[in-house]
């Protein structure tokens, strides 16, 4: 479900691609470090999002430093991070983890269950660190687990379980930023859910698979433009949370993903769709 909240590289300048990757090679950094070789394959795009924009609000001291990259074993790229890289990691592999749980318990898919396994001892320890984020996560992935089973086709409601997960990981600390925070975390996890949906929903009808878009892919002829509309409203009300944030390091990087990089799914999914037609 993650992997939606991307950078849009066409449009980003040089130096802050540049600085991104730099981000993103640290958290796959530290997942390694902490969590060894099974923590590294959980690197998702999304959470390096969450580090750029906490290192942007609260500047934190930011180590750089230069690394060998598994992916690209001749090369040498620059990792920046810092204590949200850690916090970043460690959720992470936490939602990885109660993800691949769910996938197991739902469809049965082996790789989830090694996954799971590998991930669990891990999981544990940071729930030590991490008490209520951890047991947060767990319960709104159970209720959403719950009410697929069930075929709920209310979509704010499903997609309002996966933003309130968004919501506890985007809120580091108790702090005046907080509601803020989880206000930009709540719209972006409902945005990621309905865009998982729209991207996976003619393949759910084939396998018979859970998706709460079934219906109105089926009856709407205007289905892609209404899913579009409600995947505007759900940034714009996470941009204007942003905007109000008095963030200047990263700004930029940051509204290249808000405003082009988390549309480059949608328009690759949707043209797909309709040179298939």
């Amino acid at each position: 479900m993650f992997g939606y909240i991307a950078i849009n590289k066409a449009e980003m300048k040089f130096k802050d691609y540049d600085m991104y990757h730099s981000y993103y090679c640290g958290l796959c950094k530290r997942l390694k470090d902490n969590y060894g070789r099974s923590g590294q394959m959980t690197l998702t795009y999304d959470m390096t999002f969450l580090i750029v924009l906490l290192t942007g609000l609260y500047e934190p001291k930011t180590s750089v430093e230069t690394v060998n990259c598994i992916a690209h074993p001749f090369e040498k790229h620059t990792a920046r991070t810092n204590l949200y890289t850690d916090y970043c990691a460690a959720m992470n592999l936490v939602f990885s983890y109660y993800k691949c749980r769910d996938d197991w318990e739902d469809e049965r898919r082996r790789k989830s269950y090694f996954a799971a396994k590998l991930l669990s001892p891990k999981v544990k320890d940071i729930s030590m660190i991490y008490p209520d984020k951890t047991a947060r996560i767990s319960s709104d992935l159970q209720k959403l687990s719950y009410y697929e089973k069930l075929g709920e086709t209310d979509l704010d409601k499903m997609a309002g379980f996966f933003g309130s997960i968004m919501a506890e990981i985007f809120a580091y600390q108790k702090d005046e930023w907080e509601l803020s925070l989880k206000r930009i975390g709540f719209f972006l996890g409902k945005f990621i859910y309905l865009m998982d949906a729209y991207e996976d929903v003619a393949e759910d009808i084939k396998t018979g698979c859970y998706n709460p878009l079934k219906e109105s892919y089926q009856t709407d002829k205007d289905f892609s433009e209404n899913c579009r509309q409600l995947l505007t409203l759900m940034m714009a009300e996470c941009s204007r949370e942003f905007e109000k944030l008095p963030i200047l390091l990263h700004a930029d990087i940051i509204r290249n993903i808000l405003y082009s990089g988390v549309w480059c799914r949608y328009t690759a999914v949707t043209d797909k769709r309709k040179a298939g037609e």
